[in-house]
């Protein structure tokens, strides 16, 4: 499916399950104006859902839109609790990901793909790539190897904005979501313990089977108050 179809497939989420805009969808937004609403609404309802269904609330909320090529800001990080934009930065794919467009996610370890889907954060730690935060996919069969695969959010040269005057695309990482490393270190002490990071592909099959996509609309109206 092409990227910009984002508005198709969510319009079709929404028919199949009686789903509603949520409040916080239309406040991220107000924060974000040029990303993809349809994006942040599947992303506030992901959150919500899972919080409806006994993951814990969070204060802050991270959306990949791997829709968009490596050379867009494709990141956006969330406080929810002022509410703000934190962060809109460039964030790298797995190298069989695609080259500048994503194309290709798996869920596979050694695959060195990117895993699109809901996660939770988990601690940050100094590993070999410098300052890094875990993630914990919680979907099955999508993204819930990502913890056993070292998927980790870090630093990388290759994500910076001269790599992309260099080669015309950011770098590839083996599956991680890699970061310009002037800015790692807030952007992971804003997203550690436990907060939200949800990344977005308009693939079909996930968009209609996700458990996190399917909450009714008086689920989502009761997680968003």
């Amino acid at each position: 499916m092409l990227a910009g179809s984002a508005g198709v497939v969510f319009g079709a989420l929404l028919a199949s399950t009686g789903a509603v805009a949520s409040p916080l969808g239309d406040t991220l937004q107000k924060l974000a104006p040029n990303a993809d609403k349809h994006v942040l609404s599947m992303a506030a309802e992901a959150m919500q859902c899972a919080e409806y269904h006994g993951q814990p609330d969070a204060n802050t909320l991270a959306v990949i839109d791997y829709s968009k090529p490596s050379t867009a800001r494709r990141l956006w990080v969330f406080d929810l609790s002022k509410p703000a934009l934190l962060f809109h930065e460039r964030v790298a794919h797995g190298s069989a990901t695609g080259d500048n467009k994503a194309t290709f996610f798996s869920n596979k370890p050694g695959s060195h793909a990117s895993s699109i889907g809901l996660y939770r954060t988990a601690n940050s730690y100094y590993g070999s790539k410098g300052y890094a935060l875990r993630l914990k996919g919680l979907e099955d069969g999508v993204n819930d190897n990502a913890y056993r695969r070292a998927i980790v959010m870090h630093g990388a040269d290759y994500a910076k904005p001269s790599f992309v005057k260099r080669i015309g695309r950011l770098g590839r990482s083996w599956g991680c979501p890699a970061v310009r490393p002037a800015i790692v270190k807030p952007l992971i002490n804003s997203l550690k313990g436990g907060q939200y990071l949800f990344a977005y592909y308009p693939k079909p099959d996930w968009i209609k089977h996700s458990d996190y996509l399917h909450c009714t609309a008086s689920q989502q109206a009761q997680a968003s108050r």
